[in-house]
């Protein structure tokens, strides 16, 4: 038997590569015009959206998508048309290695430059890239690992370190997954601290302004990884997944792995559930059940049989990690599947009554309504993969509708090599049984960015709005929109 030992054709970049192969260029204010379909009459306000725009400086890539520096994409729909700007967040990280030509820093998967002996002397840099928190007089950049930075809402001009009144003082961190209650207009939130072989879940609740008004905190045994929650009603909701740093995280201390590197999967470990008062921020009940992973959360709410209902994406293990890793490159290979399941747990002792699947097709970057947050809906809005698509190679290309009560799926397919990012909703000012969900799409075969605007009741019949961007933005975490 003969073997062929002529060498492989090399296999092409996929389209969505070219999103991230140059550094994003930053744009003022600039008017948007309109690509086809109009802008609806009820929706006028303001998109946010935050992600990484740099990934690379004097040729040297980040280690890991998380640490690309973030930049803030706002698009604002008013009665004269549509109008944008996307600026950098000027954190002092990102001011030094501008001013440096080079990376210094560490961040989530990347070490600090110089000799080993010296790396444990620099701070780690806070990318604010994550999410956004829009408040009544300024923008919030997000990024879990400490405090946001405030951002003025039309210009985007970075303000400086928000430390909500002193309560941040410290680098303290402030999770990059608010939750809001429309009906109140209260916040909750969260940071981690680390403390050698245990970490304190620090909680705050804040006002519509922002300020805080009641701080809490709960150990946490081991150095796990927790990055959102649900809001149920008058509950708080954490499943802490069976993933933690090595050595108790000695070694990112010295220098000599990455938070990214540090973290590994304890499989037959049980993810650990934690319910939480959300008026005294007090730990109600605990228990375990068979781990899984999880980024985000969609929704939740608690049901009138003293339960709460939880939604979110699940992860069978953490090669996540792994894939967003090589998102950076500009290639993946890793497969993770995500998938949104349902947790029914006893709201007294935190039981965890039943799970099961409400979508098992890949998906990622679950929202609701705003109005709905923390209580009962209807729907959820994701980002999907086509049913043609291979999981381990491709972006998202569709965005989708899921009900609820039924499991059915209506989905909207961008088309081939274009790639939407996390659909927002927001509703219509005008008609309040209506309401639209804004993407921000790339499309690979022009290499070009757009804002789509569709009708959430009816994704499969196209955009009804497309707004052209004067660059490329690149692929982003998460956003908000803010009525005006």
């Amino acid at each position: 038997m003969q073997t062929d030992h002529r060498p492989l054709a090399p296999t092409q970049p996929p389209l969505w590569s070219k999103a991230l192969a140059q550094t994003a260029v930053e744009f003022g204010p600039t008017a948007l015009p309109v690509l086809s379909g109009q802008i609806p009459a009820g929706l006028r306000g303001s998109l946010y959206r935050n992600g990484p725009g740099r990934l690379e400086r004097a040729g040297k890539g980040v280690s890991h998508w998380f640490d690309g520096d973030g930049a803030i994409l706002a698009v604002h729909l008013q009665e004269t048309g549509a109008s944008g700007l996307y600026r950098y967040v000027q954190t002092q990280g990102y001011r030094d290695e501008e001013k440096a030509g080079r990376y210094l820093y560490g961040g989530y998967g990347q070490l600090a430059s110089g000799p080993l002996w010296t790396r444990w002397q620099h701070p780690t840099k806070n990318a604010a890239n994550t999410s956004v928190l829009a408040l009544p007089d300024r923008l919030l950049a997000l990024w879990e690992g400490g405090p946001p930075h405030a951002l003025d809402l039309e210009a985007l001009t970075t303000l400086g370190v928000e430390e909500l009144g002193g309560v941040l003082a410290g680098s303290r961190a402030y999770s990059a997954h608010p939750k809001r209650d429309a009906q109140t207009g209260e916040i909750w939130n969260f940071g981690v601290a680390y403390r050698g072989t245990t970490a304190v879940l620090n909680l705050y609740r804040s006002d519509r302004q922002g300020r805080v008004v009641r701080q809490g905190a709960v150990s946490l045994p081991g150095a796990p990884l927790v990055h959102d929650f649900a809001l149920c009603g008058g509950f708080l909701v954490f499943c802490v997944p069976p993933v933690a740093m090595r050595w108790a995280g000695l070694p990112v201390l010295l220098g000599i792995q990455s938070y990214s590197d540090a973290l590994h999967w304890q499989a037959g470990q049980p993810t650990r559930l934690l319910v939480i008062d959300r008026e005294h921020l007090e730990l109600v009940a605990q228990s375990e059940a068979p781990g899984w992973f999880q980024w985000h959360f969609s929704n939740g709410y608690e049901d009138a049989d003293q339960t709460l209902v939880v939604d979110l994406i699940r992860y069978p293990d953490f090669r996540t990690n792994q894939y967003l890793k090589e998102v950076a490159t500009g290639e993946t290979r890793t497969r993770s599947d995500p998938s949104l399941w349902r947790l029914r747990l006893e709201s007294l002792s935190g039981r965890l009554l039943e799970s099961y699947p409400l979508l098992e097709r890949p998906c990622e970057f679950a929202t609701v309504q705003p109005e709905e947050v923390g209580q009962k809906a209807r729907y959820a809005y994701l980002s999907v993969h086509t049913e043609a698509a291979d999981p381990a190679r491709e972006l998202f290309g569709a965005i989708g509708r899921v009900d609820l009560e039924t499991g059915n799926l209506e989905q909207a397919v961008c088309g081939s090599g274009c790639y939407p990012m996390e659909p927002l909703y927001a509703p219509d000012r005008l008609d309040p049984r209506r309401g639209w969900l804004l993407t921000v799409v790339f499309d690979g075969n022009r290499e070009q960015s757009e804002v789509w605007i569709y009708a959430a009741e009816a994704l499969a019949q196209g955009p009804v709005c497309r707004l052209a961007l004067p660059q490329v933005v690149p692929f982003g975490f998460h956003g908000t929109w803010r009525p005006a």
